[in-house]
């Protein structure tokens, strides 16, 4: 790999038409050079699970950065996007909930609902009509189900009507989860995603994202209320995964970078 953008097969330059390298921080020297110093200093692995000997000082300074750009008093670190979804998913969505769910959902969430056992409800892709309808068919029962929607869906590239769907979650109550993998560090002021972009962040109550895209890292986070720490006792993909700390000190120099980036775009957007 050349850059963000360009490649090499064989001797042929070509364009990354596939890339998530959304930021161009893959050669990051401040993260590289983290990870290099972590690695030297602190080894190649945990030697342990977060339950058990695995939850070191970079494991919390890392969700304390996360919980901090993000303006949330709870962040929980997993070993990638995809174990992100599954552990909260999952831990939430048991056989005694329903869920609602985008039709075009990616993978990850439909696998966390089937291993939590939850009743799956699809709605049409960006359809918040048809959400609400099939809200309103679940009468009482609304007001405990949970809505998975995307930032941005990476097949399609469009964005959720999260302003439509936050309106039916005030009305007939609800959770709701937005996956921000491929929205974080792309939209909003700062870089937060789509529920940042649409001012609606307070009516989120868990967002779910990942270090592999705009960070061009590994990893992934979800943040939330303070409630979200029982996650940390009933979350398997959360008990039993362990992250290298090289690693968790590129992911947190590329929180910081990712600031940085956002923060100047955003200023000259504005002047």
């Amino acid at each position: 790999m050349y850059s963000a953008t360009e490649g090499r097969i064989g001797n042929k330059k070509v364009i990354l038409a596939g890339t998530n390298n959304y930021l161009g921080l893959t050669f990051n020297h401040d993260a590289i050079a983290e990870g290099q110093a972590a690695l030297a200093a602190q080894g190649t692995g945990t030697t342990g699970s977060r339950m058990a000997n695995g939850s070191y000082a970079p494991h919390l300074a890392l969700e304390k950065e996360i919980a901090e750009f993000f303006n949330r008093p709870t962040a929980i670190v997993f070993s990638t996007g995809y174990t992100a979804n599954l552990g909260v998913i999952s831990a939430l969505a048991d056989h005694n909930a329903v869920v609602l769910l985008d039709a075009d959902s990616h993978a990850s969430i439909y696998d966390a609902c089937s291993l939590g056992g939850a009743e799956i409800i699809r709605f049409r892709h960006n359809d918040a009509k048809d959400l609400e309808r099939r809200m309103v068919r679940l009468g009482e029962r609304a007001k405990e189900a949970i809505i998975i929607v995307e930032g941005i869906y990476s097949m399609l590239g469009d964005v959720a009507p999260l302003a439509e769907i936050v309106d039916i979650k005030r009305r007939l109550g609800g959770y709701l989860i937005v996956d921000e993998a491929h929205s974080f560090g792309v939209l909003g002021a700062t870089g937060r995603g789509l529920a940042e972009a649409v001012g609606v962040e307070d009516d989120v109550d868990i967002i779910v994202g990942t270090f592999s895209k705009s960070l061009a890292s590994i990893g992934g986070f979800a943040v939330g209320s303070e409630a979200m720490e029982v996650l940390r006792y009933g979350s398997r993909p959360y008990i039993f995964y362990r992250l290298s700390f090289s690693v968790l000190h590129c992911d947190r120099a590329l929180v910081v970078k990712n600031h940085c980036l956002t923060t100047r775009v955003a200023a000259k957007a504005d002047g």
